[in-house]
């Protein structure tokens, strides 16, 4: 029974280079991975293409497919165990060969670019349960001073259920009422709104602006 990995890449791109370095093998545009498994026994086989992605386990007692690891009502300590070094694999090459690909915005893609060049900042993602929301942390002190979010245009009191991507950002407490007008700029969505910003990365705000913004929200989060 072949197993469909689309689900498991959701969210992130695939590194075909590291693919290579982890030991798969590329026949004409396949990536084929296999991993002999308990002693002999079983055989792991990954192949993964532009079109598909799918993995399966062999018995290669018998050379046929081993069902039982994708069979929901199956159970006992031997296939549990076999389940448990598929999915082990399965996700260790997810880790190893594939970056997170959550944000699509180009506005989005141009300022996480401009964070890492100027102040070698990886956005952190540290929610499970929200695994579309992210953080820039300054190194020197660990404060936040940036997040990028995915979240429907209602939350900022916009008729409208389209999800965007949105950036959070420190600001001047005694200037915030200023420079707010609820198209450009809102209060800041989940954060102490007498100091962060919200900011939609649809291209309303120019991006050098935004870049300044940033800059700014970085210098603030230095402040004790």
């Amino acid at each position: 029974m072949l197993r469909n990995l689309e689900n498991y890449f959701k969210d992130r791109k695939i590194n075909y280079d590291r693919l290579i370095e982890y030991g798969f093998i590329l026949k004409e545009d396949n990536y084929y991975y296999e991993k002999v498994i308990n002693d002999g026994v079983f055989k792991i086989v990954i192949e993964i293409n532009k079109q598909q992605k799918i993995a399966k386990v062999i018995d290669l007692l018998n050379d046929q497919e081993y069902n039982l690891v994708d069979v929901k009502g199956a159970t006992g300590n031997f296939v549990a165990k076999i389940k448990e070094i598929y999915e082990a694999l399965i996700n260790d090459i997810i880790d190893k060969c594939s970056d997170v690909d959550v944000f699509k915005s180009k506005q989005t893609i141009a300022i996480i670019n401009y964070v890492k060049a100027k102040y070698d900042n990886d956005l952190e993602f540290l929610w499970k349960k929200s695994p579309k929301n992210a953080i820039w942390r300054n190194q020197n002190n660990r404060k936040w001073y940036g997040a990028v979010l995915v979240i429907s245009k209602d939350k900022l009191k916009i008729e409208s259920n389209e999800m965007v991507e949105i950036l959070d950002l420190r600001y001047q407490k005694n200037d915030i009422k200023n420079i707010i007008d609820n198209y450009k700029i809102f209060p800041g969505y989940h954060m102490n709104k007498d100091n962060w910003i919200t900011i939609i990365l649809d291209g309303r705000v120019e991006l050098e602006e935004i870049y300044q913004l940033i800059d700014n929200s970085y210098q603030l989060s230095l402040h004790k």
